[in-house]
C-alpha cells in the first residue's frame, strides 16, 4: 500500500533560505514527489506536525489547501491500489490539479486524420463536416474538452435541430463522433473518465421506416423498359442485382472486376469493413452478370461499367469522389425508374440492399446468414430485418383464415 505524507524538501533550500513543500508518496520502494507549489522558510514548517506555522500570513488557506489535496491523493493511490493500477507522477499531479484544459478541435483533427490516413476517405469528409458545423456554434469559440458538458450538448442539439434543421437522427450522428472523440482521448490519457459528458448524457434516435421492395415489386422494377446502351439500363441491372445478390453495397458494386468473379462466386474485400466476403451468385445475378461479360474480359476491367478503367483503385481520395458523383446519378435515375414502374417509394440504391435481406428472410434463410452476407459486423445491425419480417407473426394472423 502507497504511503502519502506532506513534506518541506529541506534538500531544496535556494539561497534566500526558501523551499518547496511537496507530497511524497512511497510505493513499491519507489518515491514519487509531487509540487504544491507552495514555497516557504524553514522556520516556517511544523515537521512535527506536517503543518505551515501560523506565523505565516497564508498559513489557514495553504494548511486547508494541503489537506483537501491531501486527501484526495490518498483516494486517487487507493483507487490505484484498488484496481492494480500502475502509479505515475504524471497521473498522480493531474489527480491533484487536474488535467490542464485540451483544445478539442485539435484532436478532434487528429482522429479525423486517422480515417484519411487509412483510406476512408468518406468517413473523413463526413466526420469533417461535423467539426465545421460545431464551430458554427455561437459557444463553441476556443472549446476544451472541459467545456463540453451535457448541459453544453443539449443546448447544441437544439441548436442543430432549429438553426440547421438537423433531425433527431442526425444529431444523433453527430454526437457519436464526437463520443468517439471524447473515448479516444480518455485511451490516450488525455483526459479524466469524469470529464466525458457522456457519462450523463443521453442520446436520442427516434425509429425510421425501413424503405423496401416486396419480390413482385422488385420484378416491377426489372421489367422497366430502358433503351439499351443507356445510363438508365445499367442503373436498373445494378439495383436489380444488388436485390438478388446479398444487397451489395453500391460503393463495393461500382468498384467490382472481373477478377473478383470466377463464374459462379463474387469475392472481394468490403470497402466499408475491410473484410472478405465471399458470395455464390444467384441465377438472376449471373444472367445480369453475362449480359455485361464481353468476349475477352480484362481481369482489371470494371464488371459493371461506370468507371473508365484508368480509375486508380489505390487512391482513395479519387474513389470518394468518383463513389460520390456515380451514386448522385445512380440515385436520380432509379427514382425515374420507380415512377415508370409506379412504386411509389422513395427509391435509393441502398433500398436494393433491404430488399434483399427482407426477401431473403422471407424465404427462410437464417438470420445468422443473412448477416454474414451483408458483411455486417455485429448480428444486431441485422436484427432491425428480423422485425419486419416476422413468419410467426404471419402464421398467427392465417389463423383467422381458418
Amino acid at each position: 500500500m502507497a504511503r502519502v505524507v506532506k513534506v518541506f524538501r529541506k534538500d531544496k533550500i535556494n539561497k534566500k533560505g526558501i523551499a518547496p513543500v511537496n507530497f511524497r508518496v512511497i510505493k513499491d520502494r519507489k518515491i514519487y514527489y509531487i509540487s504544491t507549489d507552495i514555497k516557504i522558510r524553514a522556520d516556517e514548517w511544523d515537521e512535527k506536525n506536517g503543518l505551515i506555522k501560523s506565523k505565516h500570513k497564508n498559513s489557514v488557506r495553504w494548511n486547508s489547501f494541503l489537506m483537501t489535496k491531501l486527501a484526495e491523493l490518498n483516494d486517487d493511490v487507493i483507487e490505484m491500489d484498488t484496481n492494480e493500477k500502475s502509479l505515475t507522477g504524471r497521473q498522480l499531479r493531474d489527480g491533484i490539479y487536474g488535467k490542464k484544459p485540451t483544445d478539442f478541435f485539435v484532436f478532434a483533427n487528429e482522429v479525423c486524420d486517422e480515417y484519411k490516413l487509412a483510406g476512408q476517405i468518406g468517413t473523413y469528409d463526413k466526420n469533417r463536416s461535423i467539426l465545421a458545423k460545431l464551430k458554427t456554434y455561437p459557444k463553441s469559440g476556443k472549446l476544451c474538452f472541459q467545456d463540453i458538458t451535457p448541459e453544453f450538448l443539449e443546448a447544441y442539439s437544439q441548436y442543430l435541430k432549429t438553426v440547421h434543421k438537423n433531425k433527431t437522427n442526425t444529431v444523433n450522428k453527430d454526437f457519436k463522433f464526437i463520443r468517439k472523440v471524447f473515448n479516444d482521448a480518455y485511451r490516450k490519457g488525455i483526459i479524466e473518465h469524469k470529464v466525458n459528458p457522456f457519462n450523463n448524457y443521453k442520446m436520442k434516435t427516434e425509429k425510421t421506416n425501413i424503405c423496401f421492395l416486396l419480390e413482385d415489386e422488385l420484378a416491377l422494377f426489372e421489367s422497366v423498359v430502358a433503351t439499351p446502351g443507356t445510363r438508365l439500363e445499367l442503373h436498373r441491372d445494378m439495383f436489380v442485382f444488388a436485390g438478388w445478390t446479398a444487397g451489395i453495397r453500391i460503393s463495393d458494386l461500382l468498384q467490382l472486376q472481373w477478377k473478383n468473379f470466377n463464374g459462379t462466386q463474387l469475392d472481394f474485400t468490403i470497402k466499408k469493413t475491410k473484410t472478405q466476403l465471399s458470395i455464390k451468385v444467384p441465377n438472376k445475378g449471373l444472367a445480369i452478370i453475362e449480359k455485361y461479360k464481353p468476349d475477352k474480359p480484362n481481369k482489371n476491367a470494371f464488371i459493371f461499367p461506370v468507371f473508365t478503367d484508368e480509375l486508380n483503385l489505390n487512391n482513395p481520395v479519387a474513389v470518394d469522389k468518383a463513389i460520390s458523383g456515380a451514386t448522385a446519378y445512380i440515385n436520380k435515375n432509379l427514382k425515374i425508374i420507380a415512377e415508370k414502374a409506379k412504386i411509389d417509394k422513395n427509391i435509393s440504391f441502398h433500398v436494393s440492399r433491404h430488399t434483399w435481406a427482407t426477401i431473403a428472410l422471407r424465404k427462410g434463410v437464417t438470420l445468422l446468414a443473412v448477416s454474414k452476407l451483408l458483411g455486417h459486423s455485429n448480428i444486431r445491425e441485422t436484427m432491425i430485418y428480423a422485425k419486419i419480417v416476422n413468419p410467426d407473426l404471419d402464421l398467427a394472423m392465417d389463423k383467422f383464415n381458418e
